[in-house]
């Protein structure tokens, strides 16, 4: 903050305790609150706090924006839940607090459907207005993307080449997805529950030694540094959003929403971009530092059969709407 501004600030301070009337240029910034999982000093809270720098420009001050890192308020769901009472205005989440307001989007990170950002991409762009104006219709504004990464399993201790070799193992169940239990049920293992901020002390200690996650994920969580084996294919992707309270937003006086909608899109556009260059420079990392494991095409087909399996349970025990799922993969297969 400039001399002159931080005078202007004690100045105007001064005056309102002496009973004068402050102008409204005065008056306190507004501030739109986000919460995320995300560490500060992470690609994403760089992103995060250029948006704000960037809106605080825009609206000469008028409009800030402050961030929650680390899990400051909560996972995902607990994030959710603040914002539809009010205690949060927005949230940067993963695809398991999108499905949180609105569950179809779930769908793009069933297993086994994408393993590339090209095909992701055009099947999520044909249903982008659907999943905005189903958000909407909740409450909530789906400004821009935020993805995560390609995901892959990681172990310690032995390498993953089939389903079956999970049966052994101790396998990481974000406690908020509804996916991971059914694909554990398929396979035939007992998933090991546990919030995000609560996995990395569950690695550390042995209680989990097997998760499929983005290697950007691994590495600025500190995950990896308790795992000794990476699989070159990828499961699926890590898929993310920034989304705002639709009161809170339209609640703004009508130039302030505009800049920080506009400066928001442009911030999803930026995040997709360097998430995707900064998951395949950690992807680099941790095969220099871990050992690889290729799959051959035999194994490749079982894990194909069985994530086929795990979609068709997810559409007829009714954890996902059978219709999204049948879309979603039928516009996978012609994209591909």
């Amino acid at each position: 903050m400039s001399l002159r501004k931080s005078l202007a600030g004690l100045i105007g301070a001064t005056l309102l305790l002496g009973g004068i009337t402050v102008s409204s240029q005065a008056a306190a910034a507004e501030k739109i609150t986000i919460g995320t999982l995300a560490p500060a000093s992470s690609p994403w809270g760089k992103v995060f706090k250029a948006w704000a720098r960037a809106l605080k420009k825009k609206t000469g001050g008028a409009l800030e924006l402050k961030f929650y890192f680390n899990g400051g308020q909560g996972d995902e769901r607990a994030m959710i839940n603040k914002m539809r009472s009010g205690q949060l205005d927005g949230a940067a989440v993963t695809a398991v607090g999108l499905s949180a307001v609105y569950e179809p989007i779930l769908t793009l990170q069933m297993p086994g459907l994408f393993n590339n950002w090209k095909t992701l991409d055009k099947v999520r762009d044909t249903l982008m207005p659907q999943f905005q104006d189903g958000m909407e219709k909740e409450g909530f504004l789906l400004v821009g993307s935020g993805d995560v990464g390609l995901a892959r399993t990681q172990s310690r201790g032995r390498a993953i080449r089939s389903p079956e070799d999970l049966k052994s193992m101790k396998v990481y169940q974000w406690s908020d997805d509804i996916i991971a239990p059914v694909t554990a049920s398929v396979i035939g293992y007992t998933g090991v529950k546990s919030s995000v901020p609560g996995l990395l002390p569950a690695l550390s200690g042995g209680r989990i030694n097997v998760i499929t996650t983005p290697a950007l994920a691994s590495t600025q969580l500190q995950w990896w540094s308790h795992l000794d084996h990476v699989n070159d294919n990828v499961a699926g992707v890590g898929i993310g959003g920034l989304i705002l309270a639709k009161k809170r937003v339209n609640g703004l006086e009508e130039d302030l929403r505009e800049k920080l909608l506009s400066t928001g899109k442009k911030a999803g556009v930026l995040l997709t971009k360097r998430i995707r260059k900064e998951d395949a420079k950690a992807y680099k990392m941790l095969k220099s530092r871990m050992t690889v494991v290729t799959l051959s095409a035999s194994e490749k087909s079982r894990w194909k059969s069985v994530f086929k399996t795990v979609r068709d349970r997810l559409a007829s025990d009714g954890t996902l709407k059978r219709d999204w799922v049948k879309k979603v993969e039928a516009l996978a297969d012609r994209h591909r």
